[in-house]
């Protein structure tokens, strides 16, 4: 079997708001497999999971102790402009906290970010040359 990612885990202060607001602001269904120690969503073959930040920490065998950026940032990739501006108000006013409003790029694209609950950045992305499979997957 080929390595690839399968699921990216973000540890959280509060299991209950991040489930919400991940639910709300987003409209990600959580996954069967959820329950109130972990929550899964599904995104085509993709996992992304919301475990409590300090049995997160304590599994990995590192402090929970948060610094300043982290060097990661996730991205949820849209078809248009205007898609992105819909979904930045939408989390903006569901409790994301706004960081970059939307804005043209030097890459010839447009983006904005926001953080989750938890100060987890998230970029909103639309370039010109992305194309789509049928699964709204991302070619590249």
């Amino acid at each position: 079997m080929k390595p690839r990612l399968n699921i990216v885990t973000l540890g959280v202060t509060n299991l209950q708001k991040s489930r919400d607001f991940y639910q709300n602001a987003l409209g990600w269904k959580p996954a069967k497999a959820s329950d109130d120690k972990i929550v899964f969503f599904n995104h085509g073959g993709i996992i992304l999971g919301l475990y409590p930040l300090n049995e997160l920490a304590k599994d990995a065998e590192i402090s929970p102790e948060k610094s300043g950026f982290s060097g990661v940032t996730l991205a949820i990739n849209l078809d248009s402009k205007e898609a992105i501006d819909k979904l930045y108000k939408s989390i903006i006013e569901k409790g994301g906290k706004p960081l970059v409003e939307p804005r043209d790029t030097f890459w010839g694209g447009y983006d904005a970010y926001f953080a989750d609950p938890d100060g987890q950045p998230w970029e909103i992305a639309w370039a010109p040359f992305w194309e789509f499979d049928e699964q709204g997957s991302l070619k590249l």
